[in-house]
């Protein structure tokens, strides 16, 4: 299934994308799409019916914003330098477990919502991810099996970052990364079902119409079911938790310099084959 959540920022309601591309309500089956609902079997298995019987009803999406598709998100937990081809452009060393830092929920918005360029940013970077949605509660998982088990579905994600706050200005990373409107996400979350190989999807980005990442997750060092299974060894992850996994190669940072970083202006647009398309253009904080 692709779910999503439709309407005005902090009023979105339920619905769902079926097979011939129709938006329909899901508002009078359940009440929101967020760990509770992904963590009930039971009520996605309604959802699912109700899709196959087709009698959901049409939205009209004409002007219709789409928000996050996962709402009351509890943690965001973020993936460094995960591609071969990423960790090459910007000359660092393979690592030799996962390298992990947070977002904050706030950070979250929709799609194709406007993203602020930082006051004093001057090295506002993107990045195309895929994020990884948890639908069980998991801790302490013992292999990769059991760690796709405990996926809900996957969508696509903008880890935008400011490189001089990252990187320049002292401490842990999460400074540039936490910026207001720095995590766009979904237009869905499509069920794992629909995803049976993580490790085979293509990422594209481009800026203002040039392309900048064309990457495939088979890149990725440590692959989604290790990361998950990784991270569950040092926190509990819950329904509705989001891991970003990490982006391939093309970012701003791994460029000649000058390096084109964003600027109020700019447009940025990215995919993820079968998770669907965002666009997001920029302007000052």
């Amino acid at each position: 299934m692709k779910l999503l959540r439709v309407g005005t920022a902090g009023a979105e309601r339920p619905a769902l994308l079926d097979q011939d591309g129709t938006l329909r309500d899901l508002s009078g089956l359940v009440t929101d799409i967020d760990g509770a609902l992904l963590a009930d079997e039971a009520a996605l298995e309604r959802v699912r019916a109700a899709a196959a019987s087709g009698e959901l009803p049409v939205v009209d999406s004409a002007g219709l914003r789409t928000g996050p598709p996962v709402a009351r998100i509890g943690k965001i937990v973020c993936i460094g330098l995960n591609y071969h081809d990423h960790a090459r452009e910007t000359g660092a060393d393979i690592p030799s477990e996962p390298i992990i830092f947070f977002k904050a929920p706030d950070t979250v918005v929709g799609p194709d919502d406007t993203v602020l360029v930082p006051r004093k940013s001057v090295k506002t970077d993107w990045e195309v991810e895929l994020a990884v949605v948890i639908g069980r509660t998991a801790r302490y998982l013992d292999s990769h099996e059991e760690a796709l088990a405990h996926v809900a579905g996957y969508a696509v994600s903008h880890d935008v970052s400011e490189r001089e706050f990252q990187i320049e200005r002292g401490g842990q990373w999460d400074k540039g990364k936490n910026c207001e409107t720095f995590n766009p996400l979904g237009p869905w979350l499509v069920t794992a079902d629909e995803v049976p190989d993580p490790q085979a999807l293509s990422l594209t980005l481009s800026v203002n119409g040039e392309r900048k990442q064309h990457g495939t997750t088979a890149e990725q060092i440590f692959p989604v079911a290790e990361v998950v299974r990784y991270v569950s060894q040092f926190m509990t992850l819950y329904p509705g938790d989001v891991i970003n996994t990490g982006t391939p190669a093309g970012v701003a940072l791994g460029q000649p310099e000058p390096k084109p970083y964003l600027r109020a202006g700019d447009v940025v647009e990215l995919e993820i084959a079968g998770l669907g398309r965002q666009r997001q253009e920029l302007k000052d904080a």
